[in-house]
């Protein structure tokens, strides 16, 4: 069979719904770049991988999978997709129920006795896929049929897995995230997280994966995130990762990190300290400064050497620093998670991401339930709603502080304005007053225009907060002119017509054809960005 032919009607379809179109699978990729190499020859042309995002209709994508025509359809399952994908696999079964369909990725790798998409398919691979998928496609194909419902994954040695990152095409060059890994699994047993039940990390072969990386770089790719969870386990790898990139430096060059916060040996400082701004973006979990928290979720973290390298990742480098700290860990109070972020705060890193604690299936913090009266939503993401130290109603103010901080200060719109609403005193409880303050106010957490907000900041600093209107405004107006906006909040009106009317003849024409390109490269960048961070 040709690569025409194949294209055209592929015996197995690989698929999964992605968050936003910006993503690109690299699970998708690992199985299709081991078919031949663990499936047999031939496989690889054999099978077309199909990428969808969560806002498409399940119709919709059914009507495309089936217009392939295939006799075997996998799917990544995700905590962020698998409502969605039940759907599309229900319909699948109600139109095709002779098609096979095999599920894998973490989602489903643990507790799948309780899952109605388990229940509905026909085959569900457990941990690893790059080998056991292929090898499942090739019986059910070829047969003989395999006897399993429920597969566990091979895990083989990493030299023995062809690398995926041939199968990102030119297109998803361009414009998407790209995601690469060093390395697999985590030494650490944080027990909020999937990685703690590895039993160590291991490493791809470096020569290998940075001739891989050196490829990806020559096709003209430019935004990399790394998906290891811990970057800088290995400083000799780090370095070497990292001057690669420093050697390849250009201006729309963007690599995303996940570090362990507190080791960042000289070696790796002194790297850091040259990457220009906008080049490199460090993920720092946190999660808590509770030491008796952390104790109790078997994290360990020394707080002082966070802290410090915190602050000298802010101060003494150019790196985007996006730290992370979890609501709702078991013991963990809003006395004591209010401290832990006032001193995150305190050491300014360009971004805080507000979690709340998810049960994820099969990690370790379910053996705190009894314990700490751990009470779950039991639909995604399986958020937290109580526990013994965090009532309900005050779960709620957190989940609304969290959406409005997202909006307000992570959006970066808001620099000058955020400094009036977040000083003197706690950080934290500023922030949550004018949560709970917005949310009476408006009942939203969701739809603000940019403009809407700018006016319910300005209301809140003068008519709540009591301070002087005039330092109010000028804040806000720098704010509104930073962020390129040209709409008119009410309470900037009179001081936008007057900056206006002061212009010079011609002074406000539109943007250049050269001044229009570069904001909509930048708006991409940020969207890289963000989705790196998110993601």
């Amino acid at each position: 069979m040709n690569s025409r032919q194949a294209a055209a009607s592929p015996a197995i379809v690989i698929a999964t719904l992605n968050a936003k179109y910006i993503h690109a699978s690299l699970g998708l990729r690992c199985l299709l770049a081991n078919m031949d190499l663990h499936g047999g020859a031939g496989l690889r042309a054999r099978t077309q991988l199909r990428e969808f995002v969560i806002q498409q209709r399940p119709v919709q994508i059914v009507e495309d999978l089936l217009a392939l025509n295939p006799a075997v359809i996998g799917l990544g399952i995700y905590i962020w997709n698998v409502v969605e994908t039940t759907q599309v696999v229900r319909l699948l079964k109600t139109l095709r129920p002779d098609i096979k369909v095999v599920l894998g990725g973490p989602e489903v790798s643990f507790e799948t006795g309780d899952q109605e998409i388990c229940r509905l398919v026909d085959h569900v691979i457990t941990g690893w896929g790059d080998v056991s998928f292929p090898k499942l496609c090739r019986a059910l194909l070829d047969g003989p049929q395999p006897l399993m419902k429920v597969i566990a994954g091979e895990q083989p040695p990493l030299e023995t897995l062809a690398l995926p990152y041939n199968e990102y095409t030119d297109q998803d060059l361009a414009k998407r995230l790209l995601y690469v890994e060093a390395s697999r699994g985590c030494p650490f047993k944080c027990e909020f997280c999937l990685s703690s039940l590895d039993k160590t990390a291991w490493a791809f072969e470096l020569d290998r994966f940075m001739a891989e990386m050196d490829a990806l770089y020559q096709r003209g790719a430019r935004n990399f995130k790394f998906v290891d969870r811990t970057f800088n386990l290995k400083v000799d790898f780090s370095v070497r990762i990292l001057q690669f990139f420093m050697d390849r430096m250009a201006p729309d060059l963007f690599v995303h990190f996940e570090v362990v916060p507190d080791s960042l040996p000289d070696r790796l400082k002194a790297l850091i300290a040259q990457f220009p701004a906008g080049s490199l973006q460090f993920e720092v979990g946190i999660q808590s400064f509770n030491p008796e928290v952390q104790q109790r979720i078997s994290r360990k973290q020394d707080n002082a050497k966070t802290a410090d390298n915190l602050r000298w990742l802010v101060n003494e480098s150019q790196a985007h620093v996006h730290a992370d700290l979890i609501f709702g860990l078991p013991g963990e109070t809003l006395e004591s998670f209010a401290e832990g972020f006032d001193r995150l705060y305190g050491l300014a890193p360009h971004e805080i991401q507000f979690g709340i604690l998810k049960r994820l299936r099969g990690t370790p913090i379910t053996r705190h339930t009894a314990d700490f009266a751990m009470a779950y939503d039991p639909q995604t993401p399986y958020t937290i709603l109580q526990n013994s130290t965090i009532d309900f109603i005050t779960m709620q103010r957190i989940q609304r502080f969290a959406r409005y901080w997202e909006m307000v200060a992570n959006s970066g719109r808001f620099a000058r304005g955020m400094k009036l609403l977040l000083a003197p005193g706690s950080a934290f409880n500023n922030f949550l007053d004018f949560s709970d303050w917005l949310w009476r106010t408006t009942g939203k957490t969701h739809e603000f225009a940019l403009e809407k907000l700018v006016d319910l900041l300005h209301a809140h600093l003068t008519a709540v907060r009591g301070l002087n209107d005039d330092e109010v405004r000028s804040a806000l107006l720098a704010d509104y002119r930073a962020s390129g906006a040209r709409g008119r909040p009410l309470c900037l009106a009179d001081l936008l017509s007057a900056e206006r009317t002061a212009l010079p003849a011609g002074a406000a024409k539109p943007r250049s054809e050269r001044q229009s390109r570069h904001v909509s490269q930048q708006t991409h960048r940020d969207a890289i960005q963000k989705a790196a961070a998110a993601a």
